[in-house]
């Protein structure tokens, strides 16, 4: 099949009618001419207007067998679908055979997650005798039992930290709140690094309220709290690629080997769009302690 004629109409309708880039176009033709290579590795001598659904589905296969993720199959499936819409449109063709052609879904690779045991071997790994010892234990031991993202670390505050009711209030994305109970093992630890610690630092202005600080008093960066996490991973002996999602991937997984609810969990995460109000009519507070104390290694 003489191809060149087909790419370099759609390649002048993507730039003219679409107004993509010199890369997005570039990318759009290599994904068409993976098809074409298919075809031609099959010795087929189909037409463009030959072209059926089963064979853009046995060209799927076909990218399967090589090895391709379904992040880029899909990738080339959408080139593949915007080449014959604009075949029809210009009446190259009668009918496009990839109107009913699914996409793969995509697969997430979840983070390794770390036991109970590995968790205990990155917190000893600290060095308790330096000043932020105390500080890296309380960091550790939060990430794990609040299920915290690492900008929620960063952004932690004093003022929303509820000691007697054991809560604290998360600010995650969007700017929605949430309300998560906080172990005893980390909550313990975080009171110890405030009132022993962090009382001795000279804090920088516009710090004042964020709980965890560096030695130049100000908040904590999220590149800062990678670095620890790799840094003691190495220490620990911990074959394994963590970060602090690791940490909150470890959370919810413990909690569900144990049995919680599912809901709860969910709740805890923050992966619904609630605010702090909304929590409260879906589970009350009483429960999410209930789930934490019952379930969680470090309750």
């Amino acid at each position: 099949m003489n191809s060149s004629s087909y790419l370099k109409g759609f390649a002048a309708y993507l730039k003219l009618e679409r107004s993509l880039a010199e890369n997005s176009i570039s990318a759009y033709l290599r994904d068409v001419e993976k098809l074409f290579q298919y075809l031609d590795y099959t010795e087929s001598s189909l037409s463009i207007q030959q072209i059926q659904l089963k064979n853009l589905r046995e060209f799927l296969a076909w990218l399967n067998e090589l090895g391709a993720e379904a992040s880029t199959q899909a990738r080339v499936i959408s080139g593949i679908k915007s080449f014959f819409w604009y075949l029809a449109e210009e009446e190259i063709i009668s009918t496009n055979p990839s109107e009913l052609l699914e996409t793969p879904k995509k697969t997430r690779k979840l983070p390794d997650t770390l036991s109970v045991h590995e968790i205990n071997l990155l917190v000893a790994a600290i060095d308790a005798s330096r000043p932020e010892g105390m500080r890296n234990k309380a960091i550790i031991e939060t990430l794990y039992s609040c299920g915290l993202r690492v900008s929620e670390l960063t952004e932690l505050k004093i003022s929303n930290l509820f000691e007697e009711t054991e809560f604290i209030k998360i600010v995650g994305k969007g700017n929605k709140e949430r309300i998560v109970p906080i172990g005893a093992t980390a909550l313990k630890l975080i009171k110890i690094y405030i009132n022993e610690v962090r009382v001795h630092h000279t804090v920088k202005k516009g710090s004042e309220d964020f709980i965890f600080l560096n030695r130049f008093g100000a908040k904590l960066s999220r590149i800062a709290i990678f670095n620890l996490i790799k840094s003691l991973t190495v220490a620990a002996g911990i074959n394994k690629v963590i970060s602090p999602h690791t940490l909150r991937h470890s959370f919810a997984t413990h909690l569900i080997e144990g049995g919680a609810d599912l809901r709860a969990i969910q709740e805890m995460l923050g992966h619904a769009s609630i605010t702090t109000t909304e929590i409260y009519m879906h589970l009350d507070r009483d429960y999410l302690k209930t789930v934490i104390t019952q379930f969680h290694p470090r309750a």
